[in-house]
């Protein structure tokens, strides 16, 4: 049983990482969640990925087994999301969002879209659906002054952000 694999349409993500003070670039393969390989440059970590998924693919084959199949993107998705929340959370984000003057759809797209931007290390304003409120530009101002300033900016966002008060009745 001869299996052709092509390495190039599997999901391969190439991030640049920090090793005892060395940049290195490490890449990963979605459908293959144990395989990770390091170079010196983008290009070296990429054409790692690829070989190992080629050899491992021929080893899979070797033995007699399946190689799990490249992910196939999925592009129907209809931007509608019907979410279940508590209803403290609930209230803290509608107050949240007559805060800022936008309404609450557009508030929860505005928080999920920074914490988008924040975890990819990405830019949020590149979002098209990204308001341009004040609250959104102080945190952008704030995770840009702490990214520079913190190797571990998360750590000092979090603190720095309030908690909605609950009220005693439904912290219990």
């Amino acid at each position: 049983m001869t299996t052709t694999v092509n390495p190039y349409a599997y999901n391969i993500t190439v991030r640049e990482i920090d090793f005892d003070g060395d940049p290195h670039f490490e890449a990963r393969v979605k459908e293959l969640p144990d395989v990770r390989e390091y170079g010196a440059s983008y290009g070296e970590a990429y054409e790692l990925a690829i070989d190992t998924i080629e050899t491992a693919a021929t080893m899979f084959d070797e033995e007699g087994r399946s190689f799990p199949p490249p992910a196939v993107l999925q592009d129907d998705f209809s931007g509608r999301v019907t979410l279940r929340l508590s209803k403290s959370l609930h209230r803290a984000l509608a107050h949240s969002a007559v805060d800022e003057g936008v309404s609450l759809n557009q508030h929860l797209v505005n928080v999920l879209t920074y914490d988008q931007g924040f975890r990819t290390g990405g830019r949020i304003w590149a979002h098209p659906f990204v308001m341009d409120t004040p609250a959104v530009r102080r945190n952008v101002a704030a995770v840009n002054r702490l990214q520079s300033e913190s190797s571990e900016p998360w750590q000092e966002v979090l603190t720095q952000r309030k908690l909605p008060r609950v009220p005693a009745d439904l912290a219990a």
